[in-house]
């Protein structure tokens, strides 16, 4: 059998099967840990902001890493690096499974699951590139990219009944059993040599990781109550600006860099790539503050929480499937209605949150926004990619991936820091105007607060409050329940402000010319 798969030979079925598996995993594993937020808390006996935490610092490693991991396949072979890959996403899950605190969660899950990512993902690419030829590659793209749409409809559907009727470690020990498939299919797969420049911009790689690392975990401190935060998003914000200073010094001087700055000279590929970073910004921002919403508001379990925010993802995914065939209209003004749509559900979102008392009432809004979201999956991948030549598209996609995954990174922390900072000062404002509490037990709050905000179920703070007066405990829980509904909507404002940047950015690509159709760039599933 021809593994090329070229337009004579026969189609490779299971390897191309064995592929799109592999992107099944990749997608659904942190639709896992959202829905399942609480119960890590809870079995782990750790904070919804240390999980929360870990989330973000998984996609930030992940986007932090991905162009030196396209630059690593290519020095050490694309079968090996896809290899390899796997191998940090299996390290990951199996991490899960037998986790007992969260710093094997960080460590294992987090840092060395966000490496195979940034591995597997621009290895994946080049092997389909490599494995099959014509229609048949086509075919394969198609697959790999219908996978990761369905992980990410059912992903939450899927984590939530795991989570429930089992355990969230049955989950991650189900993506290890995935990978270790695939891994056995691995004989299927012909490497793909590199014949270009083997050169590393070490000092390029190292000041993409320290900017985009640097904004993230200041946030992250921030959250966390450490100290220090000015001055490292400062260093993260340093190390942005000097890459750029880098990058084009580099190019001046005919050296090797880690990406080419003459990319961005594509006004198109800019706004593109912008889009992107602000869809993904609103997409990390919204996925955290739901999850936990349902799980500490209405204590929901895994499995409700999976069926509440499932209206999100279905229509997006079943608007991006009908927009990718057949709108007509001009590919700007798509993106401008989809970061419309998404801002409208959100904005309706906002007023919801105090008044709602079961998941039902965010399903036409989150249905608003899914089709939002869906009409920008459909456009921003092609429009980004479109005016690259066909040589440095698999580049220019590890450049729009990176801008992705910092996006959602980016939403993930800033989104939860602004909603424990928010907390905390509101649940101290109310404490300290409260006439029911003493004087002392107001500064107690206040203390508690500045060293650990955290959000927390009524439930658990019943227990905590069990040795208080009943008029102690009704008011605590009093201030609870308003000060987290105030937290939650301002936090919303996050993902909103994204996308309401993603209309002005719309706004200036209608001025631009419409992209012609890239064969090369709908070939991409980085970004």
């Amino acid at each position: 059998m021809d593994p090329r798969g070229a337009a004579g030979g026969r189609f490779n079925a299971r390897l191309a099967f064995l592929l799109a598996m592999a992107m099944f995993v990749l997608v659904v594993d942190t639709s896992l840990m959202n829905v399942s937020i609480s119960a890590v808390v809870r079995d782990l006996d750790t904070t919804v902001s240390g999980v929360q935490g870990a989330i973000a610092l998984e996609a930030l490693v992940s986007a932090a890493f991905i162009l030196i991991g396209g630059k690593t396949g290519d020095l050490i072979g694309r079968k090996l690096a896809y290899i390899l890959g796997l191998l940090g996403y299996a390290v990951g899950a199996i991490a899960m499974v037998f986790a007992q605190n969260l710093t094997a969660i960080i460590i294992f899950w987090a840092f060395i699951g966000g490496i195979g990512a940034s591995l597997l993902l621009p290895a994946m690419q080049s092997l389909i590139h490599g494995n099959f030829e014509g229609d048949h590659q086509k075919r394969v793209y198609a697959l790999v990219g219908a996978s990761a749409a369905i992980a990410a409809a059912v992903g939450p559907l899927l984590g939530g009944f795991i989570t429930t009727f089992l355990s969230w470690r049955v989950g991650f020990a189900l993506e290890a059993v995935i990978i270790a498939v695939v891994l056995a299919g691995i004989g299927l797969v012909k490497d793909v040599p590199y014949h270009g420049d083997r050169s590393i911009d070490l000092v390029g790689a190292l000041l993409s990781i320290v900017g985009m690392g640097g904004v993230v975990t200041g946030i992250l401190v921030w959250q966390e109550g450490g100290g220090y935060v000015g001055l490292i998003i400062g260093i993260g914000v340093l190390g942005l600006g000097l890459l750029v200073f880098w990058l084009r010094s580099r190019k001046r001087r005919g050296k090797p860099t880690l990406l080419d700055p003459a990319l961005f000279e594509s006004k198109m590929f800019r706004a593109g790539a912008s889009g992107q970073l602000l869809q993904q910004i609103a997409l990390g921002g919204t996925m955290i503050v739901l999850p936990i919403y349902l799980q500490m508001v209405f204590e929901y379990n895994a499995l409700q929480a999976g069926l509440s925010i499932a209206p999100l993802s279905l229509s997006m995914f079943a608007v991006a499937l009908l927009a990718g065939r057949g709108l007509k209209r001009r590919p700007s003004s798509i993106i401008m209605w989809g970061f419309v749509l998404l801002v409208a559900g959100l904005a309706i979102l906002v007023p919801i949150v105090p008044i709602a008392d079961s998941g039902w009432y965010l399903t036409v809004p989150l249905i608003i926004s899914g089709c939002g979201l869906g009409l920008l999956v459909s456009q921003l991948n092609n429009y980004t990619l479109s005016p690259i030549t066909d040589e440095r598209v698999s580049e220019a996609a590890g450049v729009n991936s990176a801008a992705g995954s910092f996006g959602l990174s980016f939403g993930l922390a800033f989104a939860g820091a602004i909603m424990l900072a928010t907390l905390a000062f509101t649940f101290t404002a109310s404490a300290d105007g409260s006439s029911v509490l003493s004087s002392e037990q107001q500064q107690q709050v206040s203390t508690v607060l500045e060293e650990d905000a955290e959000i927390m179920t009524n439930t658990g703070l019943e227990e905590l409050l069990v040795d208080q007066t009943p008029e102690v405990q009704e008011e605590i829980l009093r201030i609870n329940t308003d000060s987290r509904f105030i937290a939650l909507q301002v936090a919303l404002l996050v993902p909103i402000l994204a996308g309401l940047l993603g209309i002005a950015n719309a706004l200036r690509m209608r001025r631009l010319p419409d992209p012609k159709p890239s064969a090369s760039a709908e070939g991409t599933m980085l970004g």
